[in-house]
């Protein structure tokens, strides 16, 4: 009888430890691979290089003027006084500040730019992971993206195609 009701306790233990262990479905996804793959990002990158290219033709142009002017300069040095020497010294530093200081604002509106586009799809990539999880009532959800997750053993839920289709791609 002894042995009967130690046995019962144990496997109500075990059936109600089971319980919780399902009730705590945990997930997985590579987000980097899903942003990866989102129409929204790849039109975010198409859009981005459109524009650094209008900033990189930008600042060719002015480079090549400065060099235009730098080879004027030295081809007619010999023949200017030093005043005027000195003068067109410092308006070709001048200048070449000029084209420093545009492609450090061209950096900087590249990374402002970039900012303003990820954020709304990193928005909408975090709500449907947690719609999904939301209807598959998952309770974790851990990254599988290399360096970001810690999933050592992956035999969970991986919600990556229930994500991509809730975003319709």
């Amino acid at each position: 009888m002894k042995h009967l009701k130690t046995l019962l306790l144990v496997a109500i233990f075990t059936v109600g430890l089971g319980g919780v262990a399902n009730a705590q479905k945990i997930a997985h996804i590579n987000t980097d691979k899903l942003l990866a793959e989102m129409p929204s990002t790849k039109a975010m990158k198409a859009d981005l290089e459109k524009l650094n290219k209008t900033y990189q033709d930008e600042i060719e142009g002015m480079f090549k003027k400065y060099q235009a002017k730098v080879n004027k300069y030295e081809a007619e040095g010999k023949n200017q006084t030093k005043e005027v020497n000195i003068k067109r010294a410092q308006e070709v530093q001048e200048d070449a500040r000029k084209i420093e200081q545009a492609r450090q604002a061209a950096a900087q509106e590249m990374q402002k730019k970039y900012q303003e586009k990820t954020l709304p799809i990193l928005k909408k990539a975090e709500e449907a992971i947690k719609a999904v999880a939301a209807e598959k009532g998952i309770i974790y959800v851990l990254d599988a993206a290399p360096g970001k997750g810690l999933i050592v053993y992956d035999k969970g839920e991986d919600i990556y195609g229930a994500v991509k289709a809730k975003l319709g791609f």
